[in-house]
Parts: structure tokens; sequence; C-alpha cells
């Protein structure tokens, strides 16, 4: 957690802070989600000037953070957002996670959301509550198709997103640091057994080639929610700026979640950014929001020989 940071604090000069823990049900209300948050973070850091991501892209102290508390709660996709634009100029930035995607739509190298807050994204195509390991898949379809009909799902948490990608093999068995529904581990007969009892059966009731059939339907369902979200954010852009960018994406659904969406979607162009920046790519987030605190201190930040693209 962030107190773990603190050993680091004697050699840090400043720290750019983003946030999206004040949404857990630990809070009451976002206010005391990121008062709490701030708190520990001074805590860790002490004196370090410390930044806070804002959803417009600023960092602002942390006085500022607890009087504005609600542009600074869930502020993650600005600073992703932020570097996508000196990435890429004009693009909509896909982050696929455990839990979320969220869309991201950068013009001329600054932010273009509409929404600035889980509820206004959720609304407008720029969140949809779908990841590639903590989904619970009956979300996902409220009935599945199985021996010729239909089978209505069970609401209860029995199987998640990961264990749909586990089994379509889609993820490594190391990939899947989420908690299991269960409790149990991590194999492909695990993650079988778990998918089982969404229709309320289990490995003995229902064959490995019906879970397996089970699995790809759920998947496909979840990469329609991914580009019907997509389709609403590239038909804004283009009633309002007139523009039909490429897409970046980045997480751990990067490459079997947001690509082939956007792909059904019509994104004219679809780049992953680790392609340009690595392993850095994982912690988008974190890395922009850094950027953004070297920036603040008057240093440049060099992102290795990746063109960037200045507003």
């Amino acid at each position: 957690g962030v107190k773990g940071l603190a050993s680091w604090a004697g050699a840090v000069e400043a720290v750019g802070v983003t946030m999206t823990a004040e949404l857990s049900d630990l809070y009451f209300v976002k206010r005391e989600g990121v008062n709490h948050v701030l708190d520990c973070v001074e805590e860790a850091f002490g004196r370090v000037d410390l930044g806070v991501v804002s959803v417009r892209a600023e960092l602002i102290s942390v006085e500022e953070a607890r009087s504005r508390f609600m542009e600074v709660a869930a502020a993650n996709w600005a600073a992703s957002g932020w570097l996508a634009g000196k990435l890429a100029g004009t693009c909509v930035l896909v982050d696929v996670g455990s839990t979320t995607t969220t869309l991201t739509p950068v013009v001329d190298g600054r932010l273009a959301a509409r929404g600035l807050n889980d509820l206004e994204k959720l609304a407008c195509g720029e969140l949809v509550y779908t990841g590639a390991l903590r989904t619970n898949v009956a979300a996902l379809a409220r009935a599945v198709p199985l021996r010729g009909g239909w089978v209505r799902t069970s609401s209860e948490l029995f199987a998640t997103s990961g264990d749909v990608h586990l089994i379509l093999g889609h993820i490594k068995p190391s990939e899947y640091t989420a908690d299991t529904a269960d409790g149990r581990g991590v194999t492909r007969r695990e993650a079988l057994a778990r998918l089982a009892r969404v229709v309320c059966g289990d490995v003995e009731m229902l064959s490995e080639e019906e879970l397996v059939e089970l699995a790809r339907f759920l998947y496909r369902r979840q990469l329609e929610e991914v580009a019907d979200a997509a389709r609403q954010v590239y038909s804004r852009l283009k009633a309002e700026f007139n523009v039909k960018p490429p897409a970046l994406t980045c997480g751990l659904g990067a490459r079997f979640i947001a690509e082939p969406a956007l792909r059904e979607a019509g994104a004219p162009d679809v780049r992953r950014v680790d392609a340009l920046l690595g392993g850095a790519s994982k912690v988008l987030p974190a890395l922009g929001a850094g950027l953004m605190a070297l920036r603040r201190m008057g240093v440049e930040p060099s992102l290795s020989g990746v063109e960037v693209y200045e507003a």
C-alpha cells in the first residue's frame, strides 16, 4: 500500500498522486475515501512536494484536492489520457484492467472526455464495468446457450472473467492475480468447475467441451459490451470534432479484449501502448502522474526516444 512507500520518501523530491480507491465500499462517500487516501500519502511522504491529478489533467495541491474531491476521485484515466495525448496527439485510449475498461478520447493532445466522473462516464460510453479478471460472469449474460436451448445464469459470484480467459488461453495462471470466486486455485480444471456453477452445474454434469463453448459465448458478450461503448465514443467524436482517430490500447486485456472489440467497432487503426513504452505501459496512470510531477518541477520528461506530440 501507500504506507509501504515511506522508505523511499528520503530519495523522492516530488510525487504525482492519482487514485481510484475512493470508490471502495469501505468508504461511505467519495469525500471520505479521497481524504483517507490523501492522509496516507501525506503520512508516507511527509513534506515532499505532492501533486494530485485532477480530471482536467492538472496537478493540484493536497489542500485543493481535499476541497475539490470530486475532481481527483477516480482520475486515473486523466493521467493516462494526458500521456496518450503526448504519444499520439489525437486518439482514443482504451485501457482494459482487471475490473473495468476505460475509453479516453484525446483530440489535438488534449483530453476530450465528456464524463468527468464514473457516473457520467458510464452514461456516455467512456467506462464499461467489465475487465480481464474480476467481472462476475453473471453480469455478462443473464442466459447462455446450452444443449440446444437457453439456460438462465445464477447471479451468485460463482465465476469471474478471469476464469473465462484462463479457459480460453488468453491469460496464464501467473496472470490471474485476482482472488478466485471460490478461493481455490487457478488451474484450468478449477476454472472450469467455477464456470459450471454459473448454471448451477458441476464438472460431472457438464463436459469440458460444453464449458469451453460457454466460455466462448461469455467472451463474445464481453467484446460486444466494449465494442458498443467504442461506437458510442467514436460517434460523439465524429459529431463534435469530425475525427475518427486511431486507438491506443493498454492494460492486461489490451490484446484479447480491447483490440478485437475496437476492430469490431470500426476503429481505423489499433496500436498497443506497450509497443511504444514497453513494460511501463502496465502502470500507465502512475507513469503519467510521475511525468506530470516532473513537468511541475521544470524538468521536461523523456520517453526514451518516443516521438512526443506537443499541443
